[in-house]
């Protein structure tokens, strides 16, 4: 079971606020501040609803379907490889011109494409039953619990100041998300790595 410092990392990768900054500010560029608010609102209540019935669901599965934790964090490890990868190709291609909508977003944008997929993930969701899964006592199930609460709160505090927030720091979040990228890369190796080695150890 990793340290409470490398699981936040982990779900800070996964679940953080940096993926979710841009692609928010845009969504909501006609929105009021009261229309901003509530589907800010009401993605972290989606997201963090669906985090919570993922762990509790996805501990239970796992013992009735019989699936190892390894096989699971192949799983997303495999996802979150391929994804970053897919990411980082991305940034070699040449800009597409797209047209901005002048429409006023709706409050389903916070389910689609807020809370899926950009904020809850399907290796995000697979990070947090695994450490549910491996948490040896409840203590340390409800530390994962905490942590994912108080990534869903960054994300709320960043998400009502996105518009203020996104201009000055677009130049830094292009150069940082192309850092992260790679590193969520190797993340994605890293994790493959250990989950192989692991059933090679059964």
């Amino acid at each position: 079971m990793p340290d409470n410092s490398q699981i936040f990392t982990l779900l800070f990768v996964m679940l953080g606020p940096f993926k979710m900054l841009g692609p928010f500010a845009k969504i909501t560029r006609n929105a009021d501040t009261r229309l901003t608010r509530q589907i800010a609102v009401r993605t972290i209540l989606y997201s963090f609803g669906t985090v919570t019935l993922a762990a509790f669901l996805g501990d239970k599965l796992l013992d009735r379907v019989g699936i190892p934790v390894p096989i699971l964090t192949l799983s997303a490890g495999i996802i979150l490889f391929l994804v970053a990868l897919l990411n980082v190709i991305q940034q070699f291609e040449p800009a597409k011109a797209h047209e901005e909508s002048a429409e006023t977003p709706s409050l389903i944008t916070a389910v689609y494409p807020l809370t899926f997929p950009i904020i809850v993930t399907p290796y995000g969701i697979a990070a947090v039953i695994v450490f549910n899964a491996l948490s040896p006592d409840v203590r340390t199930k409800l530390t994962v619990g905490a942590i994912v609460l108080g990534i869903m709160a960054l994300n709320l505090l960043v998400m009502l100041f996105a518009k203020i927030l996104f201009k000055p720091l677009a130049i830094f979040l292009t150069i940082f998300g192309a850092i992260l990228a790679v590193l969520t890369v190797a993340l994605g190796a890293n994790i493959i790595y250990k989950s192989l080695t692991a059933l090679l150890a059964l």
